[in-house]
C-alpha cells in the first residue's frame, strides 16, 4: 500500500546525500517533495500541513545544522514525525479486571468486521485467552452464518441464538452473550455489529444501544484502509455518534493509497490498534507506529520478523539444529533442510517476510515476482527421495535423479540444481555454526570467529614482519636500502618515490 509513498520519499532523500550542510533552499525543496508525496498518497490536508510544518521547523534547527550528516538527520526527523502522526506508542488492549472483557466492533458496511472478528479471536486465543464471538449483526443476509464459519475456521466459540436476515433483536443478543460467556468461562467477548453508513441515524442509534447494553471495555472502529480520506470523515461521524476507543485497519495489503492509515489517528485522536494485511485468518497483528514508519522509509521491520520467527520456531529444535551443524556439514541432511524450509513457510508469505528486511524497497519488483510455489516444488523433490538419499545426497546419481524427477513432476536438471544448492548451503551454515563467519567476510561479533581473528591481526601488526617469499623479501630489502641511501644523501627522512622504483628481474618474472 505504501510503495508509491516509499519510492517518492526515497528519491527525495537521495537528492540530499553528499551535502555537507543544508541550505534553506534545500530544506524548502525537500519539504515540497514530501508534501507532494503525502498528497498523492491521499493523506488528509490538515495532517500534511501539520507534518510539513514540524519537519521544516526541525530541519532548520540546530540538530541538522550541527550534524555530521544532515541528510541522515532529516531522515531521522521524518521517521520520528511519521511515528507521531501514526499514533506514537503502540496502544494495547485494555482488559477488564473482572472477566469477561467486552470488545465491540463497529464500522461501515463491507469494511470487513465479520472476518476481522475471527482474526481477532484467533489472535487472542494465541495469547492464551478464550474468546467468544457474538453474532449481533442481524441485518445483513447470512451474516450470522458467515460469523459461524469464520469462528469454526479460527477454532473459537460463537454465540448465535438468532438466525439473522432481519430476524431478532441485536441489543438483546449482545446483552445475553455476557451471561453466556460467564457461564461458559470465556474471558473475552467480541461483539460483531451490523455495518452501517455514517448518515444512517437508525443504525447508529442501534449501535449506541448495544454499547449502552454491554458497556464494552473497548469499542473498535473497523475501517477499510483502501477508501482514502473518506475513512477520516466516516471515523469522525462514528466518533461523534457512537464513540470509539481505537481503530482497526482492514485490507492493508491492498494496492490503494495509504492515506487513511496516515490520517485517521491524527485527525480523530484515536490510535490504530490492529492491522489486517491479508485474507488468511493469521494475517493480523497489533499495529506498531514505529515499525510502520520504518517500513514506509524502507528501513525494514526486523522486530516483527523476529517475533514471527519466535512464534514459529521451537527453541529446542533450533538448539538441536545448531549442535548438528557444529559437529560438521555431513550431520545436516535433506530431512533437516526440509524441516527448516517448512518452518519458514509457516511464518507466512515469503514476499512479505522479505519485505520486512531493510533496503528491500529497491528489489520490490523481484519480490513481487517471487513464485511461492518454488518452495512446494523443492519439498516435492525431497519427499520423492528415499530415506538413504536424504541422509546422504552424494549417492544420487543419474538414474536416481531421473526417478526423483518423475516422482516429483519436475525436470532432471531441477533435481541436480537442488542437490548442488543444498551442498553449498550446508557448507556455509556449518562454517557459520563453527565460528567461521560468512564466506568472504571478516568475523563478526556474535557470529563466532571474530575476536580470535582480530587478535591474530593485532599480534602481527606489533612489529615489522618479513615476507616468507624469498623474491618478495629481496625486493623489500632493496627498497629499504635505497631509502637509507637517499636519506643519507639528503640529510633528512627518506622520501618514498614509488614511480622511480624498479623491481628485481626475478620478481617481475614471478608477477608476470
Amino acid at each position: 500500500m505504501f510503495d508509491t509513498l516509499s519510492d517518492r520519499l526515497a528519491a527525495t532523500f537521495k537528492s540530499l546525500r553528499g551535502k555537507g550542510r543544508l541550505s534553506p533552499e534545500d530544506i524548502d525543496a525537500t519539504a515540497r517533495e514530501i508534501r507532494i508525496a503525502l498528497l498523492e498518497a491521499d493523506v488528509a490536508l490538515p495532517v500534511v500541513r501539520a507534518f510539513i510544518k514540524q519537519i521544516k521547523e526541525r530541519a532548520a534547527g540546530e540538530e541538522v545544522s550541527r550534524a555530521l550528516n544532515p541528510a541522515q538527520q532529516v531522515v531521522k526527523i521524518v521517521n520520528e514525525e511519521l511515528i507521531g502522526i501514526l499514533g506514537g506508542e503502540t496502544r494495547r488492549l485494555r482488559f477488564a479486571k473482572q472477566p469477561p472483557t467486552v470488545i465491540m466492533l463497529a464500522g461501515l458496511q463491507g469494511a470487513g468486521k465479520t472476518t476481522l472478528a475471527g482474526k481477532l479471536g484467533l489472535w487472542l486465543s494465541k495469547q492464551g485467552h478464550s474468546p467468544l464471538l457474538v453474532a449481533a449483526d442481524l441485518q445483513r443476509p447470512n451474516a450470522v452464518t458467515q460469523l459461524s464459519v469464520v469462528a469454526e475456521r479460527a477454532g473459537v466459540s460463537v454465540y448465535a441464538p438468532e438466525p439473522g436476515n432481519g430476524v431478532g433483536d441485536p441489543v438483546k443478543v449482545a446483552k445475553d452473550s455476557i451471561t453466556y460467556a460467564r457461564d461458559k468461562v470465556h474471558d473475552v467477548v467480541i461483539v460483531d455489529t451490523a455495518g452501517r453508513l455514517g448518515i444512517d441515524q437508525e443504525l447508529m442509534r442501534q449501535a449506541a444501544d448495544i454499547r449502552d447494553a454491554v458497556s464494552p471495555d473497548e469499542v473498535l472502529f473497523v475501517v477499510d484502509a483502501m477508501i482514502g480520506q473518506d475513512a477520516v470523515n466516516t471515523a469522525e461521524a462514528f466518533r461523534d455518534g457512537v464513540g470509539f476507543d481505537g481503530v482497526v485497519l482492514s485490507k492493508l495489503d491492498g494496492d490503494a493509497r495509504g492515506g487513511a492509515a496516515l490520517s485517521i489517528a491524527h485527525v480523530t485522536g484515536k490510535q490504530i490498534m490492529f492491522a489486517s494485511n491479508g485474507e488468511k485468518l493469521d494475517d493480523f497483528d497489533a499495529f506498531h507506529p514505529d515499525r510502520m514508519a520504518s517500513r514506509i522509509l524502507d528501513m525494514g521491520d526486523l522486530l516483527s520478523l523476529i517475533e514471527k520467527a519466535e512464534q514459529t520456531f521451537s527453541q529446542a529444535e533450533a538448539e538441536k539444529m545448531a549442535a548438528k551443524l557444529a559437529k560438521g556439514p555431513k550431520e545436516f541432511t535433506l530431512d533437516d533442510f526440509l524441516s527448516q524450509m517448512e518452518q519458514v513457510r509457516k511464518m507466512g508469505s515469503l514476499s512479505k517476510l522479505l519485505g520486512m528486511l531493510p533496503g528491500m524497497g529497491q528489489m520490490k519488483d523481484q519480490i513481487n515476482n517471487l513464485d511461492e510455489r518454488d518452495v512446494d516444488r523443492t519439498a516435492a523433490i525431497i519427499k520423492s527421495m528415499t530415506p538413504a538419499e536424504r541422509a546422504e545426497p552424494t549417492i544420487i546419481n543419474g538414474s536416481r535423479r531421473a526417478r526423483i524427477a518423475r516422482g516429483s513432476g519436475v525436470e532432471v536438471g531441477a533435481v541436480k540444481n537442488l542437490v548442488e544448492r543444498f551442498f553449498e548451503a550446508r557448507k556455509m551454515m556449518s562454517r557459520m555454526a563453527q565460528g567461521g563467519g560468512m564466506p568472504g567476510m571478516p568475523g563478526m561479533p556474535g557470529m563466532g570467529g571474530g575476536p580470535g581473528r582480530q587478535k591474530k591481526k593485532q599480534k602481527q601488526a606489533k612489529g615489522k614482519q618479513r615476507s616468507g617469499n624469498p623474491m618478495k623479501r629481496k625486493a623489500e630489502e632493496q627498497a629499504a636500502l635505497a631509502r637509507k641511501e637517499q636519506a643519507a644523501l639528503g640529510g633528512g627522512p627518506a622520501q618514498e618515490q614509488p614511480e622511480k622504483f624498479e623491481l628485481p628481474d626475478e620478481f617481475k618474472k614471478f608477477m608476470g
